[in-house]
């Protein structure tokens, strides 16, 4: 495993590692993506044994220029032109029919591929000089939190990975919204950093997604997912102070608060060793920028003894359906 930076040198190198057949992790604006040619079957077979990822979980497509797309998926609709022009480059996914030549390894053997134009620089320039389509998943172990920094993905897969870009911490910090676009209305199949607002806006109604599906259409739709090691224990927004801790009675428990005035609240309670927020003001953006490297940093804490994670809810308007969404799922393992 090798660091890259971002000169024009390091990135026709990346580039040129995705081209043949090697994988490469780099940053995007949600979280960084561990990279592969899309078309190359035994590329993207790598990603899947380096993160331990099951081979029914699909992947996402990513593009660099809005002619990718014909390469990718049959005609999409009108709706989905709309939202492609309105929306990407950014952290929205569409759900459309793949064409034949997308291998079914990273379809999972569904008849639909997951596309993706990011806003990234580094990401758009890396997909650009490849020459190719890039399947991209979250740069980590299948399940375990998602990393935003070169270092988590450094730290968590290692020399699994050939080369990694290192472009800074992630702007947004959780993963895309996958909108799927095949039915008669768009359904949002995961909440990520693009609000269900944003879409509505462009296309009218969007259907909410549903948790309990049976087997996976999409990126994470697993009931359990993006968790730490440590439990994860979820409370509602405005509870933490008073969370229910009698499971771990006398043990160190970390907490992960919603704001600043929650986490005074909890810290003035004495009931955990250490208490972080996700935002001190309260605003849903910063506090998604910030959920995974706070949950990596916590994590941490069982090296010094702690038990759980106690985390907070995040009120349910602009980009907390996502966090709440992230928080779900890892308190599921």
């Amino acid at each position: 495993m090798q660091i890259l930076s971002t000169s024009d040198a390091d990135l026709d190198r990346a580039a040129r590692a995705i081209a043949g057949g090697l994988l490469v992790a780099l940053p995007t604006e949600t979280v960084y993506g561990l990279g592969a040619d899309a078309f190359n079957p035994e590329a993207v077979a790598r990603i899947f044994e380096a993160k331990a990822r099951p081979t029914f979980d699909p992947l996402i497509v990513h593009i660099a220029d809005l002619s990718q797309v014909d390469d990718v998926a049959f005609d999409p609709s009108p709706a989905a032109r709309a939202l492609m022009e309105a929306l990407w480059p950014g952290p929205l996914t569409l759900i459309l029919p793949k064409r034949p030549r997308v291998p079914d390894l990273v379809t999972s053997g569904l008849d639909t591929v997951a596309l993706r134009f990011p806003a990234h620089p580094v990401a758009r320039k890396i997909i650009a000089r490849s020459g190719t389509a890039v399947a991209a998943p979250s740069a980590n172990p299948f399940g375990y939190l998602s990393p935003t920094t070169a270092a988590h993905v450094a730290s968590m897969l290692g020399d699994k990975v050939d080369f990694i870009v290192d472009g800074g911490a992630s702007s947004i910090g959780v993963e895309s919204t996958v909108l799927d676009m095949t039915g008669r209305v768009p359904t949002i199949l995961r909440p990520g950093g693009m609000e269900k607002s944003a879409i509505e806006a462009i296309v009218g109604r969007v259907d909410d997604y549903d948790r309990a599906v049976a087997s996976p259409t999409s990126p994470g739709q697993l009931p359990s997912h993006y968790a730490p090691h440590l439990p994860l224990v979820l409370v509602p927004y405005g509870a933490l102070a008073g969370a229910d801790l009698s499971g771990w009675k006398g043990q160190s428990i970390v907490a992960l608060a919603f704001s600043g005035a929650s986490r005074r609240l909890a810290l003035d309670s004495g009931r955990y060793s250490r208490v972080e927020c996700l935002s001190e003001e309260g605003g849903t953006r910063e506090a998604a920028a910030r959920l995974f490297a706070l949950l990596h940093e916590l994590d941490g804490q069982g090296e010094s003894g702690a038990r759980a994670i106690v985390a907070e809810r995040a009120p349910d308007s602009g980009l907390g359906p996502a966090i709440n969404d992230r928080l779900y799922k890892a308190s599921k393992k």
